[in-house]
């Protein structure tokens, strides 16, 4: 076992490691954090957003020749350095030199991690300091010092001289050391099928499109996708359609692309609504990532219709359908084990 030292206060305070942001950077966490409600839930999203592209960015630079993926799960960053994983904690400050560090993250096996990395992000410097790091057996160590005691918010509170400073010796681990010497809990089935298969448990009314009620969600297409893409619609009378889109984070399934799903919707004659959905590539990129599914499912959770995305679909989609208002499906998203599912009532 490799035994490093932990108290490097001096060099802490005058050797910081500081990673600069860039202006792309700064729009990339802006456009993740829009999608929590919560205003201080919202905030510590986006300062996550900008430790984990800082840390990224601060990783493929130091150790060029690994794969870094990022993906943002919880109330929490994440990193993976093949089967390394890092849990990335972003702070505004850390003033009275004390961690908190949410409860779950411990607590819940699939959301630990290998390492800890504590994060200060300096907004309006535009940089992040990396101010040191736990393994997960070192963390559990201090956590006994206090009987895991938790805050009202259900934190738990680390003195900052716990963690390691050095982000060196965090290198050091990745290049010679072996995921296996610091053993994580082990991820039950169970657990493992909850946290592939992420089900929205509010259904989106769709009727309500018509009277333009629309929830914050739910974007114009325009705000989601290239405008000068060629959209494909199967519908007559599209001047009459109602058109949002929604981001699908896949996570690091596909690294930190997302793909937009787009419902399409007209009132027919007797009263009933058409429906179309597609899915798209987002930003720059101008194809879908290949063996992509997208399904249509009952309200029992029948798969009634299902596509699959080639190599260079630049979008896919299901045939067209219509119901009464007060039916309810389901459209799946998924890839590989990953799987998204959003409900819908007409």
């Amino acid at each position: 076992m490799i035994n490093i030292m932990n108290n490097y206060h001096d060099l802490r305070i005058l050797l910081p490691e500081l990673i600069s942001l860039e202006p792309e950077d700064f729009d990339w966490a802006k456009n993740n954090s829009n999608y929590v409600n919560n205003e201080p839930q919202q905030w510590q999203a986006y300062l996550n957003s900008l430790a984990l592209i800082g840390c990224e960015t601060w990783l493929k630079e130091n150790l060029p020749q690994q794969a870094v993926k990022k993906d943002l799960i919880a109330n929490a960053a994440y990193l993976r350095i093949g089967n390394f994983k890092f849990c990335i904690l972003a702070t505004e400050h850390l003033l009275d030199e004390v961690v908190n560090i949410p409860q779950n993250l411990v607590s819940q096996s699939e959301l630990t991690a290998h390492f800890y990395l504590i994060v200060e992000v300096i907004e309006e410097q535009e940089e992040i300091i990396l101010r040191g790091f736990l393994r997960y057996d070192q963390l559990l160590v201090a956590l006994n010092a206090i009987n895991f005691s938790t805050t009202q918010d259900n934190f738990y509170e680390i003195p900052l001289s716990k963690f390691d400073p050095e982000p060196n010796h965090l290198l050091f681990y990745c290049l010679y050391t072996e995921p296996a010497a610091i053993p994580l809990p082990v991820v039950t089935q169970v657990f493992q099928q909850q946290s592939l298969e992420h089900m929205s448990k509010k259904k989106t009314k769709l009727s309500q499109w018509l009277q333009h009620e629309f929830d914050e969600m739910w974007q114009a297409i325009e705000t989601l996708i290239d405008p000068n893409t060629s959209l494909v619609f199967s519908l007559r009378n599209t001047d009459k359609m109602i058109r949002r889109g929604k981001l699908i984070d896949l996570g690091m399934q596909l690294g930190s692309e997302k793909i937009a799903l787009l419902v399409n919707i007209t009132r027919e004659v007797e009263n009933k609504l058409r429906v179309l959905i597609q899915l798209h590539p987002t930003g720059k990129q101008k194809f879908l990532p290949s063996n992509i599914k997208l399904s249509l499912l009952s309200e029992t959770g029948t798969l009634l219709y299902e596509v699959s995305s080639r190599t260079q679909d630049n979008y896919i989609q299901l045939k067209s359908f219509k119901g009464e208002e007060g039916n309810s499906f389901s459209i799946e998203v998924s890839l590989d084990d990953i799987k998204i599912r959003e409900k819908f009532e007409l």
